[in-house]
């Protein structure tokens, strides 16, 4: 079940810290091939969410203390989207057998999707709940300074 978000990721990884779980989200749902050669390698997407993050936080110039809080949210999505992301080889699995199967069972290739759906719905709740814990991390003003580069990266 692939999903169409992998060009996300590689325009707005640099703001994690603001959109952090769907730079997260779209890393591990559909790979990244093609994208910094990391491939579907979770430790080179982990390395290169962590160097996108440090970046948007140089840019602020956050404190210590701020980084230790911004990198923890980090970590938090990555775990949740590896674990979420774990299951693709039994989905991809299941949906050969039921190719191959002369009488797929159809109610339960819904249900899996159902579940994959659930899953990545919770995820992306997580995502939200982690940008809204980085917004109270930061200064407005170190706010304002991401939000103006985010703008400028969405205008391209």
């Amino acid at each position: 079940m692939a999903f169409p978000w992998k060009k996300t990721l590689a325009g707005s990884a640099a703001f994690v810290v603001i959109a952090g779980g769907a730079a997260v989200l779209t890393g591990f749902a559909g790979g990244c091939h093609g994208h910094g050669g990391h491939g579907r390698d979770p430790a080179a997407m982990a390395a290169f969410v962590t160097n996108r993050v440090d970046d948007a936080l140089d840019d602020v110039e956050a404190t210590p203390e701020q980084r230790t809080q911004i990198h923890a949210v980090k970590d938090r999505l990555l775990e949740s989207a590896r674990a979420a992301h774990a299951g693709r080889a039994e989905d991809r699995a299941e949906l050969l057998a039921a190719w191959r199967s002369t009488a797929p069972d159809a109610a339960a290739l819904h249900a899996r999707v159902d579940a994959r759906v659930d899953e990545w719905r919770a995820l992306a709740h997580q995502a939200v709940d982690g940008a809204l814990e980085v917004h109270a991390t930061l200064t407005p003003a170190q706010r304002e300074e991401l939000a103006r580069k985010l703008e400028r990266r969405m205008s391209r």
